[in-house]
């Protein structure tokens, strides 16, 4: 499969349309083969496909976010999301009586934590996918603090599902979704 990124690209794919179906019959001209693929690529018309398409321009694209979850103490933050397999990638302060920000690391879960008045609420929710809730749960239980042994939940509503929370009330709730 062919991603299309750029204005040449695009016209390929409006001369392959044609290709295919004058084969079947159907005659077609370059321009109308142009607006069908902007079309399927979710423009307007052929001429926004081709100003969005510009060589050397590439269209917004979103990433994974990153959740910041606020915590009253980040070297408290950062111990109890160790124990959890978060590795830290880095902080900062920008002076040594300041608040503390990390960035923190599991797999494909990226996190941060934050002393900043303002930042993230505490008693957040973060949803984390995973692909294999059961495994994850049996290995992070014995970790946890003694009072926090959490349940996993069979029957969860977006699959099977186990909750963590940290000790600013902030929550990751695992969940291996169906299908």
């Amino acid at each position: 499969m062919t991603v299309i990124v750029d204005v040449e690209t695009a016209k390929a794919a409006a001369r392959a349309l044609r290709k295919d179906l004058s084969a079947r019959g159907v005659d077609l001209t370059h321009s109308a083969a142009l607006e069908l693929v902007a079309h399927q690529l979710g423009h307007r018309d052929w001429n926004t496909a081709s100003a969005l398409l510009a060589p050397g321009e590439e269209p917004p694209q979103l990433r994974a976010p990153v959740p910041v979850l606020r915590v009253l103490d980040g070297e408290v933050g950062r111990e109890f999301y160790s124990q959890l397999g978060f590795e830290l990638l880095w902080e900062h302060r920008f002076e040594p009586d300041l608040p503390l920000y990390q960035r923190l690391r599991r797999d494909e879960v990226v996190l941060d934590l934050s002393e900043h008045y303002g930042d993230g609420v505490p008693g957040t929710v973060v949803w984390v996918p995973v692909r294999d809730v059961r495994a994850l749960h049996a290995e992070l239980r014995p970790r946890l603090w003694a009072h926090q042994r959490p349940g996993l939940d069979q029957d969860a509503p977006g699959g099977p599902t186990f909750t963590v929370g940290d000790p600013y009330g902030n929550h990751l709730r695992f969940c291996q979704p169906a299908g």
